[in-house]
């Protein structure tokens, strides 16, 4: 077993949720081995031609991750190990919210403005593969027409994409949302939280709402404060300063401040350790996928391997 190789702990916990064929000629090439290459390309941030020969062919572990990463396999197999997690009780529900910029390698551009194709539906996943949640698979990856359609902005340096995410309180991504890098914080904050979505281990419902969510002042707005309340979650946002002052300038019409629990805001500090615990992955830490949900894919790989280490 190579470094930064799954464990058989950790392949046991993946092995029963994975699809059993390759969608085109009968049974994949061993997963194990091609979940490996995929996670040195993602820990080392390697062009896919240079992989170790040990992993395989490198066409076939791209093949691999794309096509996962297309058909949300690698999203799937994060909630089944957040199942677990949460069946034991090992959640903090208590998240926090905010994003990262990612700088775009000069590989990124070029991609081709049509659309991606849509993944073929898997035999496995007709047949109900054990394991294989049906959660709103896509019919086509988001994608196409020009950079930002996949998720790349512009900047003074060059292209840069932005991860949005929420970590539980325990420093463990949990869902993910790539735009461009020039996009407003705000505006992904009800994506970001109604893509949490963690089934349950039996019959259930899937757990989709915290226990309370801190952010920082990027999201203290009006929508952003009313969505939460009308979903009945509780918050920790501060107020902005100049929200403030025209809030006291219109003296009793300007209504009451918002709360604000100074030591449930200190706790906002997870989600920025998760950002570097996902940095520490090259492939995360700098962009190279062309596509953005390649990208996506392989930011989830890396949280997926967070949740199976700690």
């Amino acid at each position: 077993m190579g470094r930064g190789d799954l464990t058989d702990a950790e392949w046991e916990r993946l092995r029963p949720f994975l699809p059993a064929t390759n969608r085109r000629c009968g049974r994949c090439r061993d997963h194990r081995q091609v979940i490996d290459g995929i996670l040195h390309r993602v820990r080392t941030g390697v062009q896919w031609r240079d992989l170790p020969e040990r992993f395989g062919p490198w066409k076939t572990v791209y093949e691999r991750h794309r096509l996962w990463s297309a058909d949300g396999t690698w999203e799937r197999l994060l909630q089944q190990v957040q199942a677990a997690a949460d069946a034991a009780g090992e959640i903090d529900w208590d998240i926090s919210v905010d994003s990262t910029i990612v700088r775009a390698h000069q590989h990124t551009a070029g991609a081709r403005t049509d659309p991606p194709p849509a993944p073929a539906s898997s035999k496995g996943a007709e047949e109900g593969t054990s394991g294989r949640n049906p959660v709103a698979e896509p019919a086509c990856p988001p994608g196409g027409g020009g950079a930002g359609g996949e998720g790349l902005g512009r900047s003074r340096g060059g292209f840069t994409s932005k991860l949005h995410l929420s970590a539980d309180g325990r420093c463990r991504p949990l869902p993910l949302v790539v735009t461009p890098g020039q996009r407003a914080d705000c505006t992904q904050f009800k994506p970001v939280l109604e893509k949490i979505r963690v089934p349950k281990i039996g019959p259930g419902r899937p757990r989709k709402r915290p226990d309370s969510v801190a952010a920082d002042k990027a999201y203290s707005n009006g929508p952003c404060r009313e969505y939460l309340r009308r979903r009945g979650i509780g918050h920790t946002i501060p107020e902005k300063t100049d929200s403030q002052a025209a809030r006291l300038r219109k003296g009793s019409r300007g209504g009451r401040p918002p709360g604000f629990d100074e030591e449930r805001y200190k706790k906002r500090n997870t989600v920025e350790r998760a950002i570097n615990r996902l940095k520490q992955s090259r492939a995360v830490a700098t962009r190279y996928d062309k596509r953005g949900y390649v990208y996506l894919g392989t930011a989830t790989a890396a949280a997926l391997v967070i949740w199976l280490r700690t």
